[in-house]
């Protein structure tokens, strides 16, 4: 099969391939643009496409049998463009990183590491133990609020329950109870979920139902200490009600690694809002970096090449989206 790598996000998962695959694949990387020779015809003309994005200013890729996402949105993805008869698939493998940085942004507001050490270089011994004003809270008396218990959400959950923490979920699926989830409902009771915990944790995909569903009244549910982490879409939370949330400090702060505005040829340095949410202090931003490590690259290489293999063999695939 020829299998075509479109792009440079593609490319991030591009090295040692073939070793996954086998030697009898015609395997070929093509630029975003498509306007190096050749590369029209080969994505044209291509068995599999790895790529984050089919519309349309992409050419009609005639032959395809698979669209192989490497990751789990799919949302520029056209399922219109593609062939009768062709799959669109995509790859998780990344709910372990995400859920270690979850559990790390939380810890920090729970153990200040960073301002321990500062104060310290100065002399300053602020939270040594039996000081007045140095106590400090744990992380395993609180309660996490999941909205979206997917397979982020259940990772996220499975490292809550082993800090102790009580585990909140509202999901668009019923949950049941059980030892790893305490407490669930439906999107359609967001405002008692979003009063039920002391951090919310946002890891919905965006689409049509999603889009905003962290609206003010959402937010105004939340306790007023509260605070609220995007790992999911950025649009998923309103971007005015959110910014107006944590300006007035109605809840407690906010971490967010999904944006509104992301980096593009035209502005490959850019600010991730409309709204100056850089100058908000109870704000801790990052720029979409909580799936992104080896581990995350070598899980999602694996379920990508597996899927080739399932094709070749004329098995059922994995992730299948379309």
């Amino acid at each position: 099969m020829k299998i075509v790598f479109h792009g440079g996000n593609a490319a991030n998962f591009r090295s040692g391939f073939e070793a996954l695959t086998g030697p009898h694949h015609q395997i070929v990387d093509v630029s975003d643009t498509l306007d190096q020779p050749g590369e029209r015809a080969h994505f044209e003309s291509a068995d599999v496409i790895v790529g984050i994005r089919l519309g349309a200013s992409d050419p009609l890729p005639l032959k395809l049998r698979l669209y192989q996402a490497p990751a789990a949105g799919t949302d520029a993805i056209d399922p219109a463009r593609l062939p009768p008869g062709a799959l669109l698939c995509n790859a998780f493998g990344h709910e372990n990183a995400i859920a270690e940085y979850v559990m790390a942004a939380l810890l920090l507001r729970h153990v200040p590491l960073a301002d321990a050490d500062a104060r310290l270089r100065r002399g300053d011994w602020a939270y040594w133990a039996g000081r007045p004003g140095a106590l400090r809270s744990e992380l395993g008396q609180q309660t996490i609020g999941l909205l979206g218990y997917g397979h982020i959400g259940k990772a996220i959950g499975a490292r809550a329950k082993a800090f102790g923490m009580r585990v909140s979920v509202a999901n668009r699926s019923p949950v049941s109870l059980s030892a790893a989830v305490d407490e669930s409902c439906g999107l359609d009771a967001l405002a008692p979920f979003m009063g039920s915990a002391d951090a919310i944790i946002v890891s919905l995909p965006l689409n049509a139902a999603t889009t905003g569903i962290v609206d003010a009244a959402a937010l105004a549910a939340m306790r007023p200490d509260a605070v609220i982490v995007n790992v999911g879409r950025g649009p998923v939370i309103d971007e005015a009600a959110l910014f107006a949330a944590l300006s007035e400090r109605r809840i407690g702060g906010a971490i967010i690694d999904t944006w509104y505005r992301y980096p593009n040829a035209a502005e490959p340095e850019t600010l991730p809002a409309a709204l100056p949410f850089e100058t908000l202090p109870n704000l801790v931003m990052t720029p979409h970096m909580s799936g992104w490590t080896d581990g995350t690259v070598r899980r999602r290489q694996e379920t990508m090449a597996e899927n080739i293999r399932r094709l070749d063999e004329g098995r059922e695939l994995l992730n299948i989206v379309r």
